[in-house]
């Protein structure tokens, strides 16, 4: 297994990507530059759901109800569901267990990797230790290539406020008319010796960025579509380019919070060819994914005629 890097884009009309619980719910925004933000926590979110879902896959990472139907499992009851064997000699041997027996059932360990903690008897005394695996998977912060603007939407209920009265509920929400998000992420080819993740489990990692993305149809999320997914592959051990999404630029006549759709605004890649070609020798392979109405600049070839100008193994994503 080779080290990669991914670089996604996807939009949002007239819908929240993420809101913040501690601020009303509304979208995240970088108040100095106006720009959304979406968590690396929101994109896994999305994966780890879409495995689980569509593709069958067993989470750790989820909500789960408890085993006495009062509320939601806490980490360490979670911890528990993986210990098939009751006894153990030491709290080594119980952790080793533990870390096997997850590793073994969990893609979103293998892939983003967890502290788990660990609570239990040896030899009838409480013993208390965490596991942790740092994962090869990593995103930073998605962030908007425009600034947005947050519109607050007031609405009324279905039902009165409260039985018998004539006046209906009020309700609130925060969405942005448009938003043209970018994630970077990378995979650490050492942590995943750590974590046993395989190739298959990264193929169905790209199939979650995307089609979780696509099939992400709740209320709030409705509206998302991706657009671009990129990955390159090296074959320099420990190298790569860095900042994808800082490689890309975005060209429009109307101003940023007046952007309403994807055939508003046309990406630049000429940054990223420059950076392609100065590391083309330490590529091994380009794969990449794009949605039809991604359109480019007049300066820009499409995209994919810019990867195999480069003379790079090219091969598109099949989800």
């Amino acid at each position: 297994m080779n080290r990669s890097e991914i670089l996604f884009l996807y939009d949002i009309t007239d819908a929240n990507p993420n809101g913040d619980p501690l601020d009303e719910n509304k979208p995240r925004l970088d108040e100095e530059t106006e720009i959304n933000i979406v968590t690396d926590v929101r994109l896994k979110r999305t994966i780890r759901d879409y495995l689980e879902n569509y593709e069958d896959e067993e989470i750790f990472v989820k909500e789960k109800q408890s085993s006495t139907g009062e509320g939601l499992q806490d980490a360490k009851t979670r911890a528990l569901d993986y210990l098939k064997e009751e006894k153990f000699e030491t709290l080594d041997d119980a952790k080793k267990a533990l870390e096997n027996e997850i590793l073994s059932s969990c893609i979103d360990v293998r892939l983003f990797g967890a502290t788990i903690p660990l609570d239990i008897k040896i030899k009838s005394k409480k013993k208390t230790g965490s596991i942790t695996l740092t994962g090869p998977v990593q995103f930073r912060m998605g962030r908007s290539l425009h600034k947005v603007e947050i519109e607050h939407i007031r609405g009324t209920g279905a039902f009165a406020s409260t039985d018998g009265k004539t006046q209906k509920t009020f309700r609130e929400e925060y969405i942005l008319p448009y938003s043209l998000i970018a994630f970077y992420g990378a995979i650490n080819e050492n942590a995943a010796k750590t974590t046993q993740m395989t190739e298959d489990d990264i193929e169905k990692l790209l199939s979650g960025i995307w089609n979780g993305t696509k099939n992400l149809v709740t209320r709030s999320k409705f509206g998302q579509t991706p657009r671009l997914l990129l990955q390159i592959e090296y074959s320099e051990d420990n190298f790569f380019i860095g900042d994808l999404n800082n490689k890309i630029s975005l060209k429009h006549t109307i101003e940023d919070k007046k952007i309403r759709n994807i055939n508003e605004v046309k990406l630049g890649y000429d940054k990223l060819k420059e950076n392609l070609s100065k590391n083309k020798d330490k590529i091994s392979k380009i794969r990449y994914k794009i949605d039809n109405n991604l359109d480019t600049t007049d300066e820009s070839k499409n995209l994919i005629e810019v990867i195999k100008s480069l003379d790079i193994q090219t091969e598109e994503i099949i989800l």
